[in-house]
């Protein structure tokens, strides 16, 4: 079959997917619909996602978080620093706690077992990787499977705790949608994006339209809110991307180390919840947002789960944003300090 009636036949069946999920009320039903359709389509059949649609979905989720935020949401975010700060060390410390759960039923050494269990993120934790001389490709499977279990069981648990009313402090209100406000919008962000590319910056799809839409939005200056079936298409954008790269040939040549993946991610999503819960009653936050902002998947995808239950995307995605920089500033550090200590061979 031809290069381009495989992507189609791909989005196609993700689209059918995600609609079903929908049509059944699934909580993050597009993503998780694309991502599940997807998979099971590349059991039996090529599958490919195009390389832009990654990117593409990462701009309009970066603009639709943006548009969660105003002045007052912003001072409410950052009046929780210490909590965001404790999520991102809990986080991490979480990962190395996991780390020896990895290792073991992987059968891989302790160095490529820390960058594959801390949840910094996949592109990050990647990069960092690639940087120390780490083999990437079992840190890209360990990190990719992991986000997918998160996607696949978070959004269900993170329900039971929601609490209506709870989180008035972080809604902001949307700007209406402007066709021509939007044209611009999604215009001048991919034009920053690419900008922020060539600098070689982790995901700059997502941070540099979150940023333009976050300055634009604390200025009152938004020209258009973003609708609710664009996001939905990058719902199913992220899923369909999620879900190709589930192959079989990809899961089978590498069992082992998906089983391992699966299990150790298992212990650290188990970790992550009850330091969330000991932080949430710590600080007085709310339960389900903390939950979520310390869940071991990335900031995509919980920000998406956190709009789609209705919590408070912001401070959700003021902890994946914090423990993102930690993972930048610390997670290189760490790692070094623990090779000269004989800690990570």
């Amino acid at each position: 079959m031809h290069g381009l009636a495989i992507h189609l036949r791909t989005l196609t069946i993700a689209t059918l997917g995600g609609a079903l999920c929908h049509a059944a009320g699934i909580p993050l039903a597009w993503m998780i619909g694309a991502m599940t359709a997807t998979a099971a389509l590349a059991w039996f059949a090529p599958v490919a996602a195009h390389p832009w649609l990654r990117p593409a979905a990462l701009m309009v989720l970066g603009f639709g978080f943006a548009q969660t935020f105003d002045a007052a949401v912003l001072a409410a975010v950052a009046s929780t620093l210490p909590a965001l700060i404790a999520g991102a060390f809990l986080s991490i410390l979480a990962g190395i706690a996991a780390l020896p759960v990895f290792t073991r039923l992987a059968g891989l050494d302790p160095r490529t077992g820390y960058f594959a269990s801390i949840p910094g993120g996949v592109i990050v934790m990647v990069v960092l990787a690639q940087r120390e001389g780490v083999a990437i490709a079992p840190v890209t499977l360990a990190q990719s499977v992991r986000v997918v279990l998160v996607v696949l069981t978070f959004p269900f648990a993170v329900a039971a705790f929601a609490t209506p009313g709870a989180e008035a402090a972080y809604l902001a209100t949307r700007p209406p949608v402007d066709p021509w406000g939007l044209a611009l919008l999604l215009a001048a962000g991919a034009v920053l994006s690419l900008a922020l590319h060539r600098t070689r910056l982790a995901n700059p799809w997502l941070l540099g339209c979150f940023g333009l839409g976050l300055a634009l939005m604390v200025a009152e200056a938004m020209p258009s809110g973003i609708p609710g079936w664009l996001l939905d298409a990058a719902q199913v954008g992220m899923g369909t991307t999620l879900g190709s790269r589930l192959t079989r040939d990809f899961l089978l040549r590498s069992r082992r180390l998906a089983l391992a993946a699966v299990a150790s991610a298992l212990v650290l999503s188990l970790l992550c919840a009850a330091l969330a819960l000991a932080l949430a009653w710590l600080s007085g936050l709310p339960v389900a947002a903390v939950l979520l902002g310390l869940a071991p998947g990335g900031m995509p995808e919980m920000g998406i789960t956190a709009k789609t239950l209705g919590l408070a995307v912001p401070l959700v995605l003021g902890f994946h944003l914090t423990r993102t920089l930690a993972c930048n500033l610390l997670v290189g550090p760490i790692y070094r300090a623990a090779r000269r200590a004989g800690l990570l061979r």
